[in-house]
């Protein structure tokens, strides 16, 4: 994306036109369940949206359908041609190909419209390196961009030249060396990795600091747009961005909150997912996803009224599968994270398709709950739902405090729900229920007396 110099913060806009290739042949599997069940014109609608989130003209949205994928050019020859005409009369410069393009495939597609062809990956790297604020977003996001980039140095590469957002990947200064590129790419991504690792480093500091203080972790999960910083927003008081825009979160966000219970909790805020999310985004942001990985509870929050919520449900799963923190895991790295469904946006629904949501929920008590975000409608129930979730983690043990041991006692009284207690000359005894962390921490604490 090329920048105004007068106004180095605002992207200049371009004449856009976004193509979705319909591709007959295109096997469920390899589209993944959530790509098989959404119908071209969701898919198209979503790419528009993508577009739009760089601030891009949209002069035209179109399906094409594609029998057969050409190795030169993805499109069948009829289709570019008629394209090429189409996109010099409405003077259009830049193409959004709605899929994964070849190298090849992009520089014969610009050659022949003259304008500039992004392809799916290509735009949401765009997007996460407009959007990221903190310093490990950057890092990821430009890590992921160059690698994308290194495998098609048939174009420029603008990265070092720009001072903040996007990635270059729709305007440039011309072609260099591919030689000089491929190495001036390689020493930057040497570099980025080191920078990761120290702020990986510091970021595992936090983690162990914030579970010697310890609270469970609820992270909100979700497709972009689905409403989970609205969410957020109004159980913890907060004031992350909540805009109606694909990816208005990128950076992970985290507030306390308190559980009707009583008990304390903190509540993370991550970055939306999105079907056929770049392999790159996907490596270079498993870092951040550790929060996922990390958290005690998932909230999985849905926007109900969309046409395609099934379909993003698919995709959200199948990204939880890859983290390794779904039943569905075959490779999960601990015991499965437990989930509740959110189903968000109900003040979109006709009366009838609320009552038969709320139907649904009322049949799976503490595991789907119907709520409105920007309503504040059910969170009674979804936090009743999370106490219970957490509460059922709890594991019911006796435990024997001198009374010469006030702050443990009182730490147990905090961190417990005290079933029966029973108060002897030298100690007290307990019946209390605790998280499995908690009871190590005990037996820690007890150590250090």
């Amino acid at each position: 994306m090329s920048w105004n110099s007068d106004d180095e913060l605002r992207p200049t806009a371009g004449r856009c036109l976004v193509l979705h290739p319909q591709l007959k042949m295109l096997s469920s599997a390899a589209a993944g369940k959530g790509s098989a069940l959404r119908d071209p014109e969701g898919r198209l609608e979503e790419a528009v949206r993508l577009a739009e989130a760089i601030e891009l003209d949209i002069i035209q949205g179109e399906i094409v359908a594609v029998n057969r994928p050409k190795p030169a050019t993805l499109l069948g020859g009829g289709a570019v041609e008629r394209l090429a005409g189409y996109i010099a009369h409405h003077d259009i410069a830049v193409v959004v190909i709605d899929g994964a393009l070849t190298p090849i495939q992009q520089r014969n597609l610009e050659t022949t419209w003259n304008a500039k062809v992004i392809d799916r990956t290509g735009l949401i790297l765009e997007i996460f390196g407009a959007r990221a604020r903190t310093k490990e977003g950057r890092l990821q996001v430009e890590l992921a961009a160059l690698s994308y980039q290194r495998s098609r140095l048939v174009r420029s590469w603008t990265h070092l030249e720009r001072q903040r957002g996007g990635f270059g990947f729709m305007g440039g200064p011309g072609e260099r060396q591919i030689e000089a590129d491929r190495r001036m790419i390689d020493e930057r991504i040497t570099k980025l990795k080191r920078q990761l690792k120290d702020v990986r480093r510091t970021r595992e500091l936090h983690r162990q600091a914030r579970q010697r203080v310890p609270y469970p972790v609820v992270a909100l999960v979700g497709y972009t747009n689905a409403g989970k910083s609205t969410l957020f927003n109004a159980l913890s008081n907060a004031d992350v961005v909540s805009e109606d825009q694909l990816f208005a979160t990128l950076d992970p966000t985290m507030r306390s909150m308190k559980l009707p219970s009583g008990h304390d909790v903190i509540l993370s805020d991550t970055v939306g997912f999105v079907s056929d999310l770049p392999h790159e985004l996907v490596e270079a942001f498993r870092a951040t996803l550790e929060e996922v990985q990390q958290a005690d509870l998932l909230l999985h929050v849905r926007d109900i009224s969309h046409a395609d919520s099934n379909a993003q449900k698919e995709d959200v799963d199948q990204v939880l599968k890859d983290l390794g923190v779904s039943e569905a895991s075959d490779f999960a790295i601990k015991t499965p994270v437990p989930l509740i469904e959110v189903l968000n946006k109900s003040d979109l629904l006709t009366a009838e398709m609320r009552e038969e949501q709320y139907s649904r929920a009322e049949r799976q008590p503490g595991h789907l709950v119907l709520v409105s975000a920007i309503a504040r409608e059910g969170f009674s129930k979804l936090l009743e739902a999370i106490d219970a979730q957490l509460s059922a983690r709890r594991r019911e043990v006796d435990l024997k405090v001198s009374w010469e041991d006030g702050a443990l006692l009182t730490w147990l009284y905090e961190r417990g729900e005290v079933t029966e207690r029973s108060d002897k000359e030298k100690w007290v005894e307990l019946k209390i229920r605790l998280e499995p962390e908690d009871i190590a921490r005990f037996e820690q604490k007890k150590k250090t007396i």
